[in-house]
């Protein structure tokens, strides 16, 4: 405590004994007035000392008030000066007022009266997105920016070193990847015990080096499936080179004349070793739902990342399986009350055939099935078929409005969805989540989104079409279905369309399903006549294929008229088209929908896997045959985004 203010804690003590003195000197002088006096003389004495030490006390305390200001002053004038953070203040027009010595000598120039974007180009970025806390590189050290709006005030607080830790913290983490030999079984099946070890090791030596190069713990848990561990940062690496592993073991094998191919599923994301187990078997089913030769990732966020799906699927399908899925979904319908039949938006004859057949099965079980379906948004293929419909009255009383089946559907009720697995994609997406039992029966390749808990999942991607798949169910019912000659007919138009007339993703199976359905009346003539266009629309289909252009590694693109709107059926015409050309492996054909959204629609001979590149788009589809819808954007732009993309995949770029 200063000495001053000691004098002042001892003053207060020397008041009341003044006090008191006085009043004892008054009483004394009532009875002894001449020592009295004496006192008061004494006493006056007193008080002019005590008024002397009190204006010597406030003349004590201003000075050390004013050499306090004076010191917290400059202290804070250095603080400012030294402390290891930036500050700086900007005017309303984004010009640097104001930097402390720390941002000065960051930059080793005077910044005062330059714009934001001096300290970093993403400054400005970060203002104009109005966030209020955000990490900044500045030449080579990481800042962490609070930003006080009200007051136009940065503070840049370095946090390089803690930066530095979190990276290598997250590029520690551990990383669970399961590969699995795609069609190894099927491959070996009767081959010579020998024959069949040295292909096994030629695959093991591949992997072994690949796992030696990037540092990666593996081991065998069965002949054709192995498990890996690493860190991220290995995970990283194997990103930047798009998994080389899968391109080795499918080229490698490839001179051996044995299709053998990777699928690698991985787990990142997680401290838990068994949360990363389960999404790296996620990841795997995911891999070869999209039919193999590829890599996902899935993280605890659920985003998915693919990477090669290059090579067309292997069928590895069986007809012991089809037999069980059939019966199957025969006990699932016998425990619903009604069947409702669903398809994708815009359905083609693939999908309103499939729905038929599973309205013959769902009969065939005596049960009351009812298929859904937008009679204003169908193309002109399905308009004539539903023409036809409704002239079989018994038939068309089984189509039913999205509306009605909303309506009729019950807790017991049994959906089963056609032609797609994507929730945004079927015709009422609000029945998915009412119905309580859901079928899924897909040939597509399986994308990041699908439908949840359904009872029953049959997706085929090596399957020509949904149709197909119908067909074998409906030849393995217990109790055969009887079809007639239009339901027939529609079925198999739905394997031509598909198949472009036999032509593409046809397998023995296909000609097996279709000749089945001839053998039940399937009229070819009568397919045909569905599948006819109007003049005009061959005119239409003609002009965007005159547009085509080449533009990288045999990719022909078409771009539509920025004021014409085109259905999804030409526009998927005259991909095809643009297919059969000289030179042509892959065909893009865009253009406007007549509800504003722009349409993708992509074809291949199989050597460019389109699917990859509509998915970055947000589409789907097969490796030989895709599609996307895009909003709110312009037709120039659409093309330069698929440029992009397409140039991304032929660097070897990941599928979303």
């Amino acid at each position: 405590m200063p000495n001053f203010l000691l004098k002042r804690w001892h003053g207060y003590h020397v008041i009341g004994l003044f006090s008191i003195a006085v009043l004892f000197t008054g009483i004394l002088t009532i009875y002894q007035w001449k020592i009295g006096i004496l006192g008061f003389i004494c006493l006056s004495v007193v008080f002019y000392l005590m008024k002397r030490a009190k204006t010597e006390f406030e003349d004590e305390l201003s000075e050390y008030i004013s050499t306090l200001t004076y010191r917290v002053n400059k202290v804070g004038e250095e603080a400012v000066s030294n402390l290891p953070l930036g500050i700086i203040l900007y005017n309303e027009e984004h010009k640097i007022q104001w930097a402390n010595p720390y941002i000065v000598n960051l930059k080793a120039d005077d910044c005062i009266g330059k714009p934001l974007e001096y300290l970093s180009d993403y400054l400005k970025e970060y203002f104009e997105e109005e966030n209020d806390q955000f990490i900044l590189k500045i030449e080579n050290h990481k800042f962490r920016v609070i930003h006080k709006r009200n007051e136009r005030l940065f503070y840049f607080f370095n946090v390089t070193e803690e930066q530095k830790i979190k990276e290598l913290f997250e590029k520690d983490k551990t990383v669970v990847g399961l590969i699995y030999l795609d069609n190894y079984d099927e491959v070996t099946q009767g081959m010579d015990d020998q024959v069949r070890s040295k292909l096994l090791a030629h695959v093991t030596e591949n992997l072994n080096r690949w796992s030696q190069r990037n540092d990666v713990l593996l081991r065998r848990t069965a002949a054709d499936r192995f498990i890996s561990i690493f860190n991220e940062g290995t995970l990283s690496t194997l990103e930047r080179d798009r998994f080389t592993i899968l391109d080795e073991v499918r080229e490698s094998t490839a001179k051996e004349r044995i299709a053998l191919t990777l699928s690698i599923g991985i787990g990142s994301g997680s401290s838990k070793i068994r949360e990363l187990g389960q999404l790296a078997q996620s990841s795997l089913d995911l891999a070869l739902g999209r039919g193999g030769d590829q890599a996902a990732i899935k993280q605890m966020n659920g985003k998915v990342r693919f990477y090669g799906g290059k090579s067309n699927a292997m069928e590895k399908r069986t007809r012991v399986r089809a037999r069980v899925i059939s019966h199957a979904i025969r006990d699932f319908i016998s425990d619903s009350d009604k069947v409702f039949l669903m398809g994708h938006k815009n359905p083609d004859l693939d999908s309103v055939g499939a729905a038929i057949g599973m309205l013959k099965i769902a009969e065939a079980n005596g049960k009351n099935g009812f298929i859904i379906l937008d009679t204003s948004d169908i193309n002109s293929s399905v308009e004539k078929l539903i023409d036809q419909i409704k002239q079989k009255r018994e038939l068309w009383n089984k189509f039913i409005t999205p509306e009605e089946a909303q309506e009729m559907v019950t807790e017991k009720s049994l959906l089963i969805i056609v032609d797609t697995h994507k929730p945004s994609l079927v015709i009422e997406p609000s029945l998915i989540s009412i119905s309580e039992r859901i079928i899924v029966i897909d040939h597509h390749r399986r994308g990041e989104e699908f439908i949840e808990d359904a009872l029953l999942v049959y997706m085929e991607p090596y399957a020509s079409s949904t149709a197909e798949l119908v067909t074998e169910l409906l030849e393995y019912q217990p109790k055969h279905p009887r079809l007639d000659v239009l339901e027939s007919t529609a079925l198999l138009a739905g394997i031509i369309v598909d198949t472009k007339s036999f032509a593409i993703r046809t397998g023995s199976r296909t000609f097996d399903a279709a000749s089945y359905l001839k053998s039940r009346g399937a009229d070819t003539t009568q397919v045909q006549l569905l599948m006819k266009e109007d003049l005009d629309q061959f005119v239409k289909r003609a002009k965007l294929v005159e547009k085509a252009f080449i533009y990288t590694g045999g990719t022909a693109i078409a771009l539509g008229e920025e004021d014409q709107n085109y259905g999804q059926l030409l526009i998927a015409q005259a991909a095809d088209t643009l297919l059969t050309m000289n030179g042509v492996v892959a065909s893009f054909v865009i253009s406007k929908l007549g509800d504003g959204r722009v349409s993708i629609s992509a074809r291949s001979l199989g050597d460019v896997n389109v699917q990859v590149i509509m998915e970055k788009l947000g589409g789907g589809g097969h490796l030989s045959n895709a599609a996307t819808q895009i909003e709110g954007i312009e037709l120039e732009e659409a093309e330069e985004l698929l440029k992009e993309k397409i140039d991304d995949y032929f660097k070897g770029g990941q599928s979303t």
